[in-house]
């Protein structure tokens, strides 16, 4: 009976092992804070694009915010990966104000940066009706 028990904690603690080291790592998330209420802006739709060797932007991604207001899977990070570039954020804000029957100044917002190495790159921004502010997070 112990002989089972202890085969079946090491099968536990391989099948543990196995997904954790299965974990998919992201290199890019993003984080919108809404000033004016106080609170995160949840369901805002984020574009995420690379500007090309032709200078054009090309789409690679799309997610909406999360309840915390964050979105936390942007460019997959592996061994075989180089995400460096230019990359475009556009937060999609005009349906999130519109949606609080709030006016608004911004349609969307367009922020720009480089990637120039393999740590974490995490890009908020604060968010009011007229006025946004961006920074380089951790």
């Amino acid at each position: 009976m112990s002989k089972n028990l202890i085969l079946t904690a090491l099968l536990t603690l391989l099948m543990a092992t196995a997904s954790i080291a299965q974990e998919t790592v992201y290199q890019l998330s993003s984080h919108i804070l809404d000033i004016k209420t106080g609170q995160p802006a949840t369901g805002v739709k984020i574009t995420l694009s690379r500007l090309d060797d032709n200078r054009s932007w090309q789409t690679i991604d799309e997610r909406a915010t999360d309840a915390n207001g964050r979105v936390k899977e942007f460019l997959a990070k592996s061994p075989d990966t180089d995400n460096r570039g230019i990359y475009k954020l556009t937060y999609l804000v005009g349906p999130y104000f519109k949606a609080q029957a709030q006016d608004s100044f911004y349609p969307f917002i367009e922020v720009v940066f480089e990637i120039k190495d393999d740590s974490h790159y995490h890009v908020p921004i604060t968010l009011s009706p007229y006025g946004y502010s961006t920074y380089r997070g951790n």
